[in-house]
């Protein structure tokens, strides 16, 4: 185990918007960051083809394309980064210590979370291929790209019921796949749903392919209760089974709710540690956009700076 000789005064995890935007308020108050970028560098957004719903891009951006834009700005400001994962911490006392799957250990003063959360997917072979040419995980990410199209939805919550009923404000058609003969949606969803004259509902269907070779152009369903196999004539296919936060190595030290997602002070970014913030996806399950995850990775690095002011670290 290799030790870092210094204390950081701030250690970011992960380079989503989050991230990236905590690291650049970290750095421009001069807090001399390190960002550990994680798995997947750039978060999310870099499975994302175009962004039209960012806040100064006017023409839209690509995912990858905006990251390496935050990136850059961070960079510019003074960001240190180190490419790697974070296995586990110990948050004993107010030295937290941060351990990477490359064999190091860092000591920071305070430590901003910024890791996200996984879309849960279906596993099929064609999801993977097709994803991001008509295979999505956000209705609201993408569901303006198939304006007038007929579109298929997966999952049977209150999150599936959401998008489907936004869809359909869009869509010429939306067809929301359930697995069983009932929803689990909350009676208030499900009303929206029935009362939506463009949504129709199979039960008791599983999706068996997404059809395609550069996009979507169908998707074959089977009704498992008849066995009947039939194709839809869609264009987009969204998924909406849930998110995964990604926050095991925090398990056990920070406050969590049942799903994984870490708990923090309303109205900051605070977690149940002194000196350790939570922002973006990782702590967010209701909004999940980019530019929520970017207001809070700015509002984490103004708590962590707050805090650095308190214990006199400069």
């Amino acid at each position: 185990m290799e030790t870092a000789n210094n204390i950081e005064k701030c250690i970011i995890i992960g380079s989503g918007p989050a991230g990236y935007t905590a690291a650049i308020y970290a750095a421009r108050a001069a807090l001399n960051p390190l960002l550990i970028s994680g798995l997947q560098i750039g978060g999310q957004l870099t499975t994302t083809t175009e962004v039209e719903n960012y806040p100064g891009y006017p023409n839209g951006i690509m995912g990858p394309e905006m990251m390496e834009d935050f990136r850059k700005q961070a960079e510019r400001f003074g960001t240190r980064f180190h490419y790697a994962s974070v296995t586990k911490v110990d948050f004993t006392g107010p030295i937290h210590k941060i351990y990477t799957d490359d064999g190091k250990e860092f000591l920071s003063h305070t430590v901003i979370i910024a890791t996200g959360a996984s879309a849960k997917w279906l596993g099929l072979e064609s999801e993977k291929k097709l994803n991001g040419m008509g295979v999505s995980a956000c209705a609201v990410c993408d569901g303006f790209f198939f304006k007038g199209q007929d579109v298929a939805i997966v999952g049977a919550g209150d999150t599936a019921a959401e998008e489907a009923t936004y869809l359909a404000k869009l869509c010429n058609k939306v067809y929301m796949l359930v697995r069983k003969d009932k929803m689990r949606a909350s009676k208030a969803m499900q009303e929206r749903v029935f009362k939506t004259p463009n949504i129709e509902i199979l039960w008791n269907t599983e999706t068996e392919e997404i059809l395609g070779e550069t996009s979507v152009t169908g998707v074959r369903v089977k009704n498992n209760k008849t066995g009947e196999i039939k194709t839809l004539n869609v264009t987009g296919f969204f998924v909406a089974i849930g998110h995964q936060p990604n926050s095991e190595p925090f398990k056990g030290w920070l406050d969590m709710d049942e799903q994984g997602y870490i708990k923090t002070i309303p109205g900051s970014t605070k977690t149940n540690v002194k000196g350790v913030f939570a922002s973006g996806d990782v702590q967010d399950k209701i909004y999940r956009q980019a530019v929520t995850a970017a207001g809070s990775g700015c509002m984490a690095a103004l708590d962590a700076e707050r805090y650095l002011a308190e214990l006199g670290v400069h």
